[in-house]
């Protein structure tokens, strides 16, 4: 069956930096789409990235956009997500999520996902 973890979460200061990494088992690596979510206290889950099983389409949500950094390490069936000048609203757990589309193509709609972590939490403190 497939699993999807994510680890790399902890505590920053606003403006440091952070690295999440996702590892994936029990799939097709190339022929799922990949992304993040997130979701912080009090409110609806939201998308961060996605990324697809080609690399030729990465999508952001206008909140991280310039910031952060979704990659994808096909070797170790891995996708990692690089946070810079983190703020406090970017508070949340993170979640990693896998979703079977092999004609190509990403997507942010939570719906479209079938595989997902457990979370990371990720606090970034003023």
């Amino acid at each position: 069956q497939a699993h999807v973890v994510e680890s790399g979460g902890g505590l920053v200061q606003a403006g440091e930096s952070l690295s999440l990494s996702c590892t994936t088992s029990g799939l097709n690596f190339d022929a799922y789409t990949l992304a993040w979510f997130r979701q912080a206290p009090g409110k609806e889950r939201e998308a961060v990235s996605c990324i697809s099983w080609n690399e030729r389409i990465i999508q952001y949500d206008d909140r991280v956009k310039g910031r952060f950094t979704i990659s994808k390490h096909n070797a170790n069936k891995t996708v990692s997500l690089r946070m810079n000048s983190l703020k406090a609203e970017d508070t949340a757990i993170y979640y990693c999520a896998a979703g079977w589309r092999p004609s190509g193509g990403c997507t942010l709609r939570a719906d479209d996902y079938q595989n997902w972590g457990q979370g990371t939490q990720v606090t970034v403190s003023a």
